[in-house]
Parts: C-alpha cells; sequence; structure tokens
C-alpha cells in the first residue's frame, strides 16, 4: 500500500508521560500483539454470542472488535492520509463511543441491535486497518514516527481496556443466560484455610503521587504532586466471600445505619441481597463465572460489589475504605503481582502468599476508594477528541485502585485510576479496609 500523506496533518501529541521510546519495530509488535489477543478473547464464542446485548453498559463483542478498530482509523489513518478511503463512511458512525468531536455516535443502548457488518466483515475491517497502521509506521520518516508512535500507544492501551470491558460483558451476558453457558474451563488454586487479616500501619507525612514520568500513562495520572496524608493502616488483603458472607447472615441488606442513603435507596429498589451474579440454591450459595455456575469458595476474594456495598461492610466492620492517595502510597514500594489476565484465572483466586505485608494489591479484584474521581491540581487533559478519553466523566464516581483478573499486566501501572459510578458491579469489583 502506498498512502499520501496530509501536508496540512496537526502534530500529534506525545503521550502523556512525555517519554515514548519503543522504536518502529518494537511498536509494530506490541500493535499486532494486543490486536492478536484481543482475537484470542474471542476463540471460545459461537457466531450467535457475538452481537447480544443485555443491558446499556454490555456492549456486544462485535462491537469492541469494531470500536478498537475504529480508534486507531479515525485518530490516526484519516487525519494523517490524505487519500485514506474509509472501508464504509458509516462506521465511523456505528462504531464511535462516545467522542463528540469526531462525530455523533450511534446509540449506546442499541449497539446489539445492529446485525450488519457482519462478524465475518468486522473481522476484515480489523485486517485492514492494520495492515494500514503497520505500513504506515514502517514508512514513517523520525519525525513521522515521533507524531504517530504516541497515538498508537494509546491505541494499544486503548485496547487493552476494551479486553478488559470484553471479558466483563461476556461474563454478564452469558450470566443472564438460564443454561449457564461455559465461556472457558479453568482450574483454580484452592486453599484449606485463610488467616485474619492483620494491618499494615504508614505515617503520616507529605508525599508525592501520580505518575512518576516514566512510561505511558493517561492524562487523569498526571501531574504527579504532593499530598499530606495522616497515620493510617491498610488490610493486607482483600475482603473474602466468607467474610461478606457473615455482613449478609447479619442482616445488614435491611439495615439502614450502614448505609449511605442513595446506597440503601438502591439496594431496596434493586431487592439486593448479595453480590452480582451470586445465586442461592436449595439453601446454598453459588455464583456465575466465566467458568460457568460453581459454588462460592468462603477463601476467594469477594467480586462484583458496588461502592455502596464495599462502604457499607467496611462501615458495618467499623473500618472504613482507603483514599486513592493511600492505596498508591502503600503500593509504592510493592511489585506488580498480581494473577493479572495474563495469568488466565478469569476470577479472583484466594491469597496464594503467607508472607507479611501487603497481599492482593494488584491484578485480583479493583479495590473501591473512598476518593471521588476529579482531576488532579494542574490536570489538563489532552487536546481534541483525545480530551474525552477521561476528563469529562469526572463527576459523580469513585476511583478504583489495582487493576483485576481481566486486566492485561502490561495495561497497568501503580498510578492507575479507574473510576465508576457508585451503583455499577459488572466488573470485578472488590474490597480492601483501612483505618
Amino acid at each position: 500500500m502506498e498512502e499520501t500523506l496530509k501536508s496540512n496533518a496537526p502534530a500529534a501529541k506525545k503521550n502523556v508521560a512525555g517519554s515514548f521510546e519503543w522504536t518502529p519495530n518494537e511498536l509494530i509488535e506490541k500493535f499486532l500483539a494486543v490486536r492478536s489477543f484481543t482475537e484470542k478473547i474471542t476463540e471460545p464464542l459461537e457466531i450467535e454470542d457475538y452481537v447480544v446485548q443485555v443491558t446499556e453498559n454490555a456492549s456486544p463483542a462485535k462491537w469492541h472488535l469494531a470500536h478498537t478498530t475504529w480508534f486507531f482509523e479515525t485518530f490516526l489513518l484519516e487525519r494523517e492520509l490524505a487519500d485514506y478511503d474509509p472501508i464504509h463512511p458509516q462506521y465511523s458512525y456505528l462504531f464511535n463511543s462516545y467522542y463528540l468531536q469526531t462525530g455523533v455516535p450511534h446509540c449506546r443502548a442499541r449497539r446489539g441491535n445492529i446485525s450488519r457488518p457482519t462478524v465475518k466483515q468486522v473481522y476484515e475491517y480489523r485486517q485492514s486497518i492494520n495492515e494500514y497502521v503497520v505500513n504506515l509506521l514502517k514508512n514513517a520518516s523520525d519525525k513521522q514516527y515521533r507524531n504517530w508512535g504516541p497515538i498508537v500507544e494509546i491505541g494499544i492501551h486503548h485496547e487493552r481496556q476494551h479486553q478488559e470491558l470484553l471479558l466483563t460483558d461476556l461474563k454478564y451476558m452469558f450470566s443472564q443466560n438460564p443454561l449457564n453457558p461455559v465461556y472457558k474451563e479453568v482450574e483454580r488454586p484452592k486453599i484449606k484455610s485463610l488467616p485474619e487479616i492483620s494491618w499494615v500501619p504508614f505515617k503520616e507525612g507529605v508525599y508525592k503521587v501520580g505518575h512518576k514520568g516514566e512510561g505511558f500513562g493517561y492524562d487523569n495520572e498526571f501531574p504527579r504532586h504532593k499530598t499530606y496524608i495522616h497515620d493510617f493502616e491498610l488490610a493486607d488483603r482483600l475482603v473474602t466471600n466468607g467474610e461478606y458472607m457473615d455482613f449478609m447472615k447479619s442482616g445488614a441488606y435491611s439495615e439502614t445505619k450502614w448505609w449511605l442513603d442513595e446506597g440503601y435507596s438502591t439496594v431496596r429498589d434493586e431487592e439486593w441481597q448479595a453480590p452480582l451474579h451470586w445465586r442461592k440454591i436449595d439453601g446454598e450459595w453459588y455464583q456465575f463465572t466465566l467458568s460457568g455456575l460453581v459454588k462460592i469458595d468462603p477463601n476467594d476474594p469477594v467480586t462484583h460489589v458496588s461502592y455502596f456495598e464495599a462502604d457499607a461492610y467496611a462501615r458495618w466492620k467499623g473500618y472504613r475504605l482507603p483514599t486513592e492517595q493511600e492505596w498508591e502510597i502503600a503500593a509504592d514500594a510493592l511489585e506488580i503481582q498480581g494473577s493479572f489476565a495474563d495469568a488466565g484465572y478469569l476470577h479472583p483466586i484466594a491469597l496464594q502468599s503467607e508472607k507479611e505485608g501487603l497481599k492482593q494489591m494488584f491484578g485480583e479484584a479493583w479495590q473501591w476508594t473512598q476518593s471521588s474521581y476529579s482531576p488532579y491540581p494542574g490536570y489538563k487533559p489532552l487536546p481534541g477528541a483525545l480530551g474525552e478519553y477521561n476528563g469529562k466523566f469526572m463527576c459523580n464516581q469513585y476511583v478504583l485502585r489495582g487493576g483485576s483478573c481481566a486486566t492485561s499486566k502490561s495495561h497497568f501501572r501503580k498510578s492507575y485510576r479507574n473510576f465508576f459510578y457508585a451503583n455499577e458491579r459488572w466488573q470485578f469489583t472488590g474490597i480492601r479496609l483501612a483505618k
């Protein structure tokens, strides 16, 4: 393929950290690897699984495959190639998510209504864009590569986010099927017993938090800044299913004293009595997983709880949730280890380590913090439509830290700020206590 470059194309911005260092060959390798892994996630699916959408928040698999492709087409190819001819002009409408500066997107709740393009055509779309991007990078001048490389890097991390969403959306879709479909059989490690929670103390002082400036980071992780922290202690592990069952058995779901007002209203209106995906059958609790319906292991970390439930559980225990600054300070000296998506367990697993100190900080379940999702002092969103990626959602949401069993390890950073509304629980969200 030969492309004509737009002579008046605006220069792309460096990644937020300003330390883009991959060579073209390294970037191409990472690009093709992330594109391949997305398709590996869909390998267990039947053709009927690709289009189903059971709720507005859970997009069809076919849409994820197309949207992550649209990202590269929209933010790179259409802007940089003067003679670029889209495969279909309506793809930019169908597969936009919420980037209003690139055009009006198709209705989010109706993504499952679109049978065409077919799954085959979406895979062809992916292959075509792959070829364009690889060819662009192979033939770029040094100046062009400095402009384009960071855009591709953002697209790679964007696709890694959608890989996590794809897994959780598939789980939610399968959970609505009374046949309890199995996405993939997985053996997970088990343990016979678990020590009581112990506490790891941290001293008050002025600390620096936020991205340290090396490697990739989203704009909401910047700038690094000082914050004052009082003495605090963090639980050394995550809250388990068994511990959460005690909360349920106590009748806490019907006691207003543990709940925020909006939380109790949500519990009442939604008739919540347990975490999402939990089912009581013949007097015993089961949960739906990507490996089908399984009996709940009391030693596994509890997951699929809302902020409201995490906060109520912490109050019931006499503690609280950590702030995101406390979590990041506590995580700073730790090595990033955990059961990320790369481990293939598809579910948080029981604590495997007996060492002292903090455990399960990374890669099991996203950990709710009591911090509202808001900008850091001096925050500046990326220019243009990419500025819609994080900044415009800084309202009425809470920050989660740590990654989950559906997060790629290569996507995770200690400064990573995930965020969800307080009532949402379809992601792998869990609880760590603080005091």
